[in-house]
Formats: structure tokens, sequence, C-alpha cells
């Protein structure tokens, strides 16, 4: 089914509570005065510089992350970039948003290879950064995001012959792929009133011999399932797990839902994304793989903890997952 509006804004598909009540307000406040020293590295943590060579066949998906949600796949000859947030802070004041974990980037913008497209999940300062797209267009000639997401980077001066937008469960040929923007349970929205006017989705991958899905934000739900069912099974998923907190857990899934919903969606390999960049929670920065890696063992699930920069190779068999975070 189609996405829904009311209103004129779009609606998650169950019912999605996102508003805080009293209670949780004054609780937020009292966690903000608290303070928690772990929620930030001691230090900047380390990486591992990114390179690209020519394009080849590879018979086996291969991505690189960047930290956060940003990440690259390489998929039977093609580049597909997934919401390139490369700034410094994920905030549009970055002097309340915080600093970049690892402080500098495994590969600046204006050094990435040429792209087949750019891909976003919704348009969440976090995800979608201004700078980040500017310093890309050169890099690509496709755009490819959820509807309304288009308008954002039409302001920016991208040609709007370069941008095509998409509605849950459409699909769309990208040379040999074939892509589906999928449904996610989550929000949308970069002012104070335009919440909810853009779509947010997730994402399905696929090629000739091998599937990918990326989950964008969003809280666990039953779209997985149906996902699983639609489109399953995935070589590999790329799982939103991190800037998670009880008090807003529609939008945003645990680490043991994570894993979840890697086997609702029939995944082989899971990689945890949406952490390692930015203080977004309240919880300990490396809380979200530590959580992610136990549910995974307990669940029988493949899981690869790679260091931003790393690129991980779906099928190999090898999958970083030394605790490089514990220092």
């Amino acid at each position: 089914m189609a996405s829904k509006k009311e209103r004129g804004k779009y609606i998650n598909s169950i019912p999605t509570n996102m508003e805080m009540g009293f209670t949780s307000i004054v609780s937020m406040l009292r966690d903000t005065v608290r303070g928690n020293p772990k929620r930030n590295p001691a230090q900047p943590i380390p990486f591992k510089q990114a390179a690209f060579t020519a394009r080849t066949e590879a018979d086996q998906p291969q991505v690189t992350w960047f930290g956060h949600s940003a990440f690259l796949l390489e998929l039977e000859g093609r580049r597909l970039l997934f919401d390139p947030m490369f700034a410094k802070s994920p905030s549009p004041v970055p002097i309340f948003g915080g600093k970049r974990y690892s402080g500098s980037l495994p590969l600046e913008p204006e050094d990435f290879p040429q792209l087949d497209a750019i891909i976003l999940s919704h348009d969440h300062y976090d995800h979608l950064h201004k700078g980040s797209i500017l310093k890309l267009r050169q890099k690509t000639n496709r755009f490819i995001v959820p509807l309304g997401v288009g308008s954002r980077l039409r302001s920016w001066g991208i040609d709007p012959a370069q941008i095509t937008e998409h509605d849950w469960w459409e699909e769309l040929e990208l040379f040999q792929l074939k892509l589906t923007c999928t449904p996610a349970r989550h929000f949308s929205g970069r002012g104070l009133l335009d919440r909810n006017s853009t779509l947010w989705s997730s994402w399905v991958i696929a090629g000739e011999r091998h599937k990918v899905f990326y989950s964008g934000d969003s809280g666990y739900g039953p779209h997985f399932k149906e996902i699983g069912e639609r489109y399953g099974p995935f070589d590999l998923t790329l799982m939103e797990c991190g800037q998670y907190d009880e008090r807003w857990a529609a939008i945003h899934m645990m680490p043991e839902e994570t894993v979840q919903a890697h086997l609702d969606v029939q995944g082989r390999l899971l990689i945890p994304v949406h952490w390692g960049a930015f203080t977004l929670a309240f919880h300990d920065w490396y809380d979200p793989i530590e959580r992610a890696m136990k549910a995974a063992k307990e669940r029988g699930v493949t899981l690869a903890a790679p260091h931003i920069g790393e690129t991980v190779v779906a099928g190999s068999g090898v999958y970083p997952a030394a605790p490089w975070w514990r220092g």
C-alpha cells in the first residue's frame, strides 16, 4: 500500500505516537542536567582511510560505512551513495549539535569516485546536509529520494531532471539494478512548521544476483516482515541501531529490535548503522554496537562491525568484529 496523508501530512502505516508528555520532558531535562560522560568518546575514534579503485563486477555486495547512516554500496558494477551527511555536526546550529566522533572523514566528498546515484531516506539534518550535497553534485547525475524530498534538492540548485521522487512500494530501474522505495516508521521535517511534509523510507536494492536492504530511520514495526516476504532474503542489511530511547521508541529501534528487524526481512549479514558519529540520545556512545552484538549472538545472526571507512564484502565469510570502540 502506498503512503497515506492526513490533513496534508504523511503518516506512518501504524499508529505512531511522537508526542512527549510532561513526565517524559521532565525526565529528559533531568538526564540533560545529570549528564553522562560516556555519551561521547574520550578521544577521536579511529577510522580507516577509504580508497576506491576502478569499478569491478564483484560477485558480492561491498559496503563502506562513513559513520552514522552514510555508506557507499558497490553492487554488480554500480556505486550508490546513501544518506551522505558529511558535516562536522548533525545540527543546523553546530554549536549546539556536538562534533563528529572521528574528527575528520575517511574520504572527503570532493574525493569520491563517480557515482551512479545518491539515494536519500528522509530529510532530517543528520541524513541530508546541504554542504555535502553541493560538494557531491558533480559526482553523479541521479538523485533518488522519497516523495517531497526533491524540493530540498531543487532549492539548492540541483537540476530537477536529475531527481526522481518515489512513494512506498514504488519500483524503479537503475541500469541493471531494481530499487524499491519501501516503508519505514519515522517522521520528517527540517523546521518548526514542516513536520511530515515529506516522506521517509527504507530501500531495497536488487541486482541480478544479490539483494541489499537499508532500513533508513525507523521504529520497529510489521513493515519489516512485509518487506522480507515481498523481497527477501537479503545478502546484506544495513539497519538503524543508535540514538534510541524508551521515550521515543516508536521512531527509533532498540538494538535488540534491530536484530529482530534483520530477521524479519530475512537478512544474512547485518551491519548496524546510525551510530558511531554523533550524539543524539542519552545512551553511552558505544552502547548500540555492544547490545546489537550481544543480541545477534543470542539469535544466531552474523554481524559485521567495521571501522568507519572500512569496506565489508558480503558473502566473504570473514567480517570485522573486533571491539575497536573499546579503545
